[in-house]
Parts: C-alpha cells; sequence; structure tokens
C-alpha cells in the first residue's frame, strides 16, 4: 500500500509503476539530508488539522480528501502564487492555543526524522501562529523554542530556528519578531527571513530592521527572485545582506547578478517542486536548478511547504535526479553544500560537514 505523499509523484512524472517508484525512492530516503527551508506553518498534517478543528469547533470539511483540497496542492488546481498562497488562508483557522503550536512543531521536526533528516533550519511566522488567538509574540516564540529543543533531542534532529516575517505586515510588527529573535539566539533562534509576496511588497521598508538584526547576531535569509526579478536577488544580497536566498530562480534573467552571487559565495534555497506548483516555472522540466549549478551558484535542495505540496525531502531528491537528471553524485554534493550553507558556528558546522561527508562517502 502507498500513501498519499507516494501517490504524489504522481503528476511530476518519470514512473511506469508504483512499485518502481517506492524502490527508487527507498534509495532517496536512505540518504542523510539537511533542510535549510522549511516553513512551520506549510508542515501540518492533515490528520493533525482534523483533530484540532475537533478539539476547537473549526468548521472544515470532516474528511481527509476534502479537507486536502483546501491546505494541499491538487493536480487540478492552477498552478499560480495566489493559489498557492490560499491554502494557507485555510491553515491560519488552526493555531489555537500552546498545545496546537506545540503539537505541529513536534510534528514536523519528527516528520523530517523520518525522512533521515539530520540537520534542520526550521522558519515559523511569529505573527501567522499568533493571529488566530491574539497571543504575544514572545509567547508564541517560546513555545515554538520549547517544542523544537524536546522534538530535536527525542528524535534525533539537530534543528535550528529562524523567525520569518512577511512583507505585507507591518514594519512594527516585524520589529518585534526580529528583537524577540535577537534575544533569543542562544535559545536556538539563529536567523530572520524576509517572506511574502515579493511582485507587490518592496524590501525597502524592512531595510532598517534587517541590518540592526544582522548587526546585533542574527543570520539573514531573504525571499527573492521567485516572484519578482533578478533585480530583487542584488537587493537582498547588496542593501538588506542577505547571506542566503529563498528560492532565487530568476535570478538567471541578468549575468551581472549571477555574478554578483557567485561573488559573494551566496547560497540558493531552491525549492523545485514548490516553484512548479506556485507557477514560478511552467515544467518541471523546465526548472533551471541546473543551469544555476552551471552558472556555478552554490545551489541546495529544499521542501518549502512539505504539507502543501505534498513531499518530503526525499521526494525532492527523486525529482531532481528522475526528472531534472541531476546525477546522484551531485545531489550528494548539494547536501554537504547545504550543511556548509548553514547557519550553525563555524565549529558546529564543521562537525556536520565531517559526518555528512563520511557518510555520503565524499
Amino acid at each position: 500500500m502507498i500513501d498519499a505523499r507516494e501517490r504524489l509523484l504522481r503528476p511530476l512524472g518519470s514512473m511506469s509503476t508504483v512499485e518502481r517508484v517506492t524502490a527508487s525512492l527507498n534509495t532517496y530516503r536512505a540518504l542523510p539530508k539537511v533542510e535549510l527551508h522549511r516553513h512551520l506553518e506549510g508542515s501540518l498534517r492533515l490528520d493533525t488539522m482534523l483533530d484540532i478543528a475537533r478539539q476547537h469547533g473549526i468548521t472544515i470539511p470532516e474528511d481527509v480528501l476534502r479537507l486536502s483540497t483546501l491546505v494541499q496542492i491538487q493536480e487540478e488546481d492552477k498552478f499560480t502564487f495566489q493559489n498557492f498562497l490560499a491554502k494557507f488562508n485555510t491553515l491560519r483557522l488552526f493555531y489555537r492555543s500552546p498545545d496546537v503550536i506545540d503539537r505541529i512543531t513536534r510534528e514536523a521536526i519528527e516528520d523530517a526524522a523520518r525522512d533521515n533528516v539530520k540537520y534542520m533550519e526550521l522558519r515559523f511566522t511569529p505573527v501567522a501562529l499568533s493571529r488566530a488567538e491574539r497571543f504575544p509574540l514572545h509567547d508564541v516564540v517560546d513555545w515554538v523554542i520549547a517544542s523544537a529543543k524536546e522534538a530535536s533531542k527525542k528524535y534525533g534532529v539537530t534543528v535550528r530556528l529562524i523567525a520569518s516575517v512577511n512583507r505585507h505586515e507591518s514594519t512594527d510588527l516585524a520589529e518585534q519578531v526580529a528583537w524577540l529573535a535577537v534575544e533569543r539566539v542562544k535559545d536556538g533562534v539563529i536567523g530572520l527571513d524576509l517572506a511574502g509576496n515579493e511582485a507587490e511588497f518592496p524590501y525597502q521598508p524592512f531595510y532598517g530592521i534587517f541590518k540592526e538584526a544582522k548587526q546585533a547576531g542574527l543570520h539573514l535569509t531573504i525571499h527573492a527572485g521567485e516572484w519578482g526579478p533578478a533585480q530583487h536577488v542584488q537587493d537582498a544580497i547588496e542593501e538588506l545582506g542577505a547571506e542566503r536566498i529563498g528560492h532565487g530562480v530568476r535570478v538567471l534573467e541578468d549575468k551581472t547578478i549571477v555574478a554578483l552571487a557567485r561573488e559573494h559565495g551566496t547560497a540558493f534555497e531552491v525549492c523545485v517542486t514548490s516553484n512548479y506548483q506556485s507557477g514560478v516555472v511552467q515544467s518541471l522540466e523546465t526548472h533551471p536548478l541546473l543551469s544555476m549549478l552551471e552558472a556555478g551558484l552554490n545551489v541546495t535542495i529544499n521542501t518549502d511547504d512539505p504539507s502543501i505540496s505534498r513531499i518530503t525531502l526525499s521526494h525532492e531528491y527523486y525529482t531532481v535526479c528522475e526528472d531534472l537528471h541531476m546525477p546522484q553524485s551531485t545531489l550528494r554534493e548539494r547536501i554537504v553544500a547545504a550543511a556548509q550553507a548553514c547557519f550553525l558556528p563555524e565549529n558546529e558546522k564543521e562537525k556536520l560537514v565531517r559526518q555528512l561527508n563520511k557518510n555520503l562517502k565524499l
């Protein structure tokens, strides 16, 4: 019997039988993994959502298949960023208690562990998690930290956290989140992320917040060059001081910005399935991942929102190798590259890299 996550591979092509895909997928499951770009709010289990709805009286469809149409990408959906982001409208209904936030955090880490993820930077959006019940932002941040620490220890995954702010939110809220993160660096919050609709909401209002956050010790990753042009990648690197770029696939539109990213050693957190489902690329076959590598860019492979996309990181590895024809040797190199681009302190990073090199036989 193959589960719903396995069936997701059907629209991604490159299969003749379920059995062949399962056998091939197991090859990728066995690989130790590094995840740099995974959103907590896009990682909820369907059965968990149904439990929360029953406990808190949330009006949603009572069966998994109908709920799935509201919170996960379907084959019949139009693959646009509007439809992709619309899934969050329902997902935001579920953050009703500290226990809920604890549960979804623990389960996101448990799911990563089952997929043989060894290191994960899990990003979360305090404003989104707080909104349904108007929880204080500092409480939400502390609940996620506590749950992540417990789950990391229980499931054997090294986890660090990235606080995310959305471009459409007020700068007052963004500043609060940034300083809550700065105050909790020693508790595992190591980075700050600017996410959301880059096509309609510019970075400039957040410039001062991100500059001060970096000076205070936070690492920076910026969503750019996903739904916006290559210029946004340049702005993220030169103006905001981004060390990594979330997605960034449109960087190839401008050779001078490609050269800039190479010069800075900027790592790109590429999410192939998400880029396809959100309309960034028209097909998997035309995804520019391999072109980015050929251009000398530092590319890593990630899930983005695994529940929305109905994938795991193993699925992404399968996709880039079986559908995009990346050599498995290159995939192994990209796993180590992700470790080298992580936001851990240098001594911890070096230990992670050594272990991966050993396990991947590099």
